[in-house]
This record gives structure tokens, sequence and C-alpha cells, in this order.
């Protein structure tokens, strides 16, 4: 039976029945293998922690305070390296939101596929999800499709399944929160993991009352994820208008026929060296030295150069509006362009044989 092989682990934090429920369904169908992660509750929740644990065999795993749903994950996936023979692991949320039906298929697409990141994604086309669910997770997804390139539908989905090696990858990822699972899955986007997306039921109990996700302050930890793309652009950007804004009081009065094309070139040719190195050790992460990635951004920074000289020289022909304002307009356009461009072609990964 593969639900030998298939370890469930069940992060919590102050749960009720329906976590002993699940346990129980989970037991009927033949998983085994539980292991809880008990993340900071209170002490009037010792009872139930001690009912999985002495009635029904669970391994319970404690944190003396709460460090997060990232490190509760991470907690189980040592526990399970270290203390066992587990073929792989399915995470559950403790809330009974997840169908048996829906983790016994993801946990036969482990069996399948170890080295593949499964995730079990809900739809939110149906009516009666909750605003901040069905808000949260379509933003994510849009988000994550425009920056990153990659398409999930269902981005804070808590059912996921995936191999015992990817399981010691995923203990190296950053994030102690909910952070941890939109960190798992640029790892993977990084590393070239391929995820495959599993439809499952899509179950809201109580309005999701029992969620311990604020869409609020932990859509501000996911997001920030993020962070480290629009920093590395913003501050090139800024770099590059200072320098443009410089050169052209400069030169204006000596170049009045072009001293906005030169003012660029000199601009653009500074802030692509420090965006160079920004992107390629900031943004994407790639380590090894290669020429053809320099040679690449070279060929996009001087297309980009050229676009954004004649653009702002053709507006301020046509509108005279200030140079500084045409040149901030131009180059928001460009660098979304630019962004697409670098993920997909410049600083993409090669992937290894």
């Amino acid at each position: 039976m593969f639900q030998e092989k298939i370890w469930i682990i069940i992060p919590s934090l102050e749960p009720d029945m329906k976590m002993i429920s699940l346990i129980k369904d989970l037991k009927r169908e033949g998983f085994q293998n539980i292991v809880i992660v008990n993340d900071g509750s209170s002490d009037e929740y010792v009872g139930l922690y001690k009912i999985a644990g002495e009635d029904f065999g669970c391994k319970v795993l404690t944190h003396g305070v709460n460090l997060g749903k990232g490190r509760a994950i991470k907690t189980a996936l040592n526990y399970l390296i270290t203390e066992s023979n587990a073929f792989g692991a399915v995470t559950v949320d403790s809330d009974g939101q997840h169908k048996i039906k829906d983790i016994l298929a993801l946990s036969e697409e482990v069996i399948e596929h170890p080295n593949q990141l499964t995730l079990g994604c809900r739809s939110f086309s149906k009516e009666g999800i909750p605003f901040r669910s069905k808000f949260g997770n379509v933003f994510t997804a849009k988000v994550l499709s425009i920056l990153c390139g990659m398409r999930i539908s269902d981005t804070q989905t808590g059912l996921r399944g995936f191999g015992r090696e990817l399981m010691k990858s995923l203990l190296t990822v950053k994030g102690e929160r909910f952070e941890y699972e939109m960190n798992m899955l640029l790892y993977a986007k990084e590393n070239d993991v391929f995820i495959e997306e599993i439809p499952i039921e899509t179950v809201y109990i109580e309005e999701n009352a029992s969620s311990h996700f604020n869409p609020v302050f932990d859509s501000l930890k996911i997001y920030s994820v993020f962070l480290k793309f629009i920093v590395a652009s913003f501050s090139s950007f800024v770099v590059d208008i200072v320098l443009f804004t410089v050169a052209y009081h400069l030169l204006k009065r000596h170049y009045p026929d072009s001293y906005i094309i030169i003012a660029t070139v000199f601009a653009r040719i500074l802030s692509s060296l420090y965006n160079y190195n920004m992107n390629k050790r900031r943004v994407f992460r790639l380590k090894e030295k290669n020429i053809a990635t320099l040679a690449k951004y070279y060929i996009l920074c001087v297309i980009q150069t050229i676009l954004s000289g004649v653009g702002v020289y053709a507006l301020y022909r046509l509108f005279h509006w200030n140079e500084t304002g045409i040149k901030i307009l131009v180059d928001v356009i460009l660098f979304f362009l630019s962004f697409q461009i670098q993920r997909e072609w410049v600083f993409k990964k090669r992937k290894s044989i």
C-alpha cells in the first residue's frame, strides 16, 4: 500500500476537534505514519495532542513557543529525514478543509513522481468563497505570474507533496511563517523543480474562521519575497535618473541638438553596470560566471538605451514636456518589458543534464 510509504505532516496551532476527525479519517484510509507539530499552542490544547499521540499513535513534535507554519513544516521534515525512512510526505492543514480523497490523490502522485513539487489546488471561481481567501490567492497568483513567470492557480494551498530528496532541499528554504510556502514555490522555479497541480475540492468551514492567516499582515510577508526584484530595479532606476539629470544639465548648453541622447547613453552605461551585478547576484541568483549572460544583458541594454533615448527625444520634440518627466514615463514602460526579458532570457538558468 502506498499509504505506508507516505508520511502525513500536520502543522497546527490551537486546533479543535476537526484535527482529531482528520486523523481518524487518515487512519481509516490506511495512513499509519502521521507527524503533528504543535506550534506553541497554549496549555488548554494539550488534551487534543495527547489524544492524537496516545490514542491514534501520531508522532507529536512540540515548539515551546509559536514559531510559525514554515518552521513547523521544517521541524517535521527534519524529523522525517533523520528519524524515519519516509519515501515522501504530504502536508495537510489541521482544520479539516482537505478531503481524504484529495490527500490520497496527492500521495499517489508523490509515489509516482517524488522529485516534483505536487500542489493540491483549489478553484476560486465558485460562489461562497470567503473574500479574503479569494482575493489573497487570485492577487498573489497574478503577481507571481507577472514577476516570476509562474502560473500557479493556488499559491497558498496547504496541501503539498514531495519525495525524500526534495524534502531535504526544502529544509534549506528560507521563511519561518506563511511566507515559507511562497518561498517554496520560488525555490522550485529557481532550481527547475517541476510543479504539478492536482485539482482538489474547495472547502471553507465557517468562512475559514479557524485559519491563522492574516490577510493583511501575512500577505505583506508573502509579498516581501518580491521586494528583491523591485528594489534592484528601482535603485538602478534612481541611479540612471540622477546621472541623466546631471548630465543633461551639463551638456544642454554645449550640445543643444544631442544632449538628450548623450546623457541617456552616459547614464545607462554606469547604471547598467550596477544593475547587472544586482540582478545577477541578488535578484536571479545566478552564481556561475557566464560571458554569454553578460553579452545578452548588454544586447538588451543597448536596445533599451536606444528605445529610451529615441522615446524621450521624440516625446520632448512633440510635447515639450520636462525631459526628466518624459524619461521617467518612458523608462517605467521599458522596465516592465526589460524585466520579463531578463527573467526569461538573460538570467534564465541553464538546466543541469
